[in-house]
């Protein structure tokens, strides 16, 4: 080939390994972290008894149980918790963030377990305050709705712990509960400072 085809050549090249690292990364966005979440909500679900017999409880169950079933012969329960749901969950993002990384061109020194699992982490914390946030919006938007929607006893489990203490010092104006904003301002205050400040502190170990 001649050398004033080689720029043309180089950039063709590029441009196919842009693309396949597009794709690469929809790819992550649209399998891999959603299903850590939904492996974070089963979590969740569990540890706050919630009831799954339900449309969003057997959908997560149907989609989880071929790896959850199969790690519970290896991983026991810890204090109650379902402890291979949420070693699952972790390891799912592991795996996404270090496909998201290595498609983004991380520049990689060895492979930095210890910041893998301090990142992947931090961001299942974060995603597990996201959960929460959906759950208490969801069910606001429920009680007006359809308060009767068989999702309801879901919602109401999976928020009930973290609204009581608030409703004992929110005052209830006229017939608004406004315990739900005020745990919406909470947890997006959360996820600005101390989750943004642990990423931080997460991504100098890598």
């Amino acid at each position: 080939m001649p050398l004033r085809h080689a720029p043309e050549k180089w950039a063709m090249n590029w441009a196919v390994i842009d693309m396949l690292n597009e794709a690469l990364l929809f790819l992550l966005d649209i399998l891999l972290q959603p299903f850590a979440a939904i492996l974070l909500l089963r979590f969740h679900l569990q540890w706050l008894r919630a009831p799954l017999r339900n449309p969003v409880g057997e959908f997560i169950m149907v989609l989880t149980d071929f790896m959850v079933l199969r790690t519970r012969r290896f991983v026991p329960s810890v204090m109650g918790l379902d402890s291979a749901t949420l070693l699952l969950a972790l390891l799912v993002e592991i795996l996404y963030l270090s496909g998201f990384m290595w498609a983004q061109g991380f520049p990689w020194h060895g492979f930095p377990l210890p910041g893998l699992l301090a990142l992947a982490a931090v961001k299942l914390l974060k995603t597990s305050l996201y959960l929460l946030m959906a759950a208490v919006f969801a069910q606001a938007i429920l009680s007006w709705v359809n308060p009767y929607s068989p999702i309801a006893p879901l919602l109401t489990a999976a928020t009930r712990r973290f609204l009581q203490p608030l409703r004992r010092i929110v005052p209830v104006l006229g017939s608004v509960d406004l315990s739900p904003l005020l745990l919406f301002i909470i947890c997006q205050l959360i996820v600005i400072v101390p989750i943004r400040a642990l990423e931080q502190v997460a991504t100098r170990l890598l």
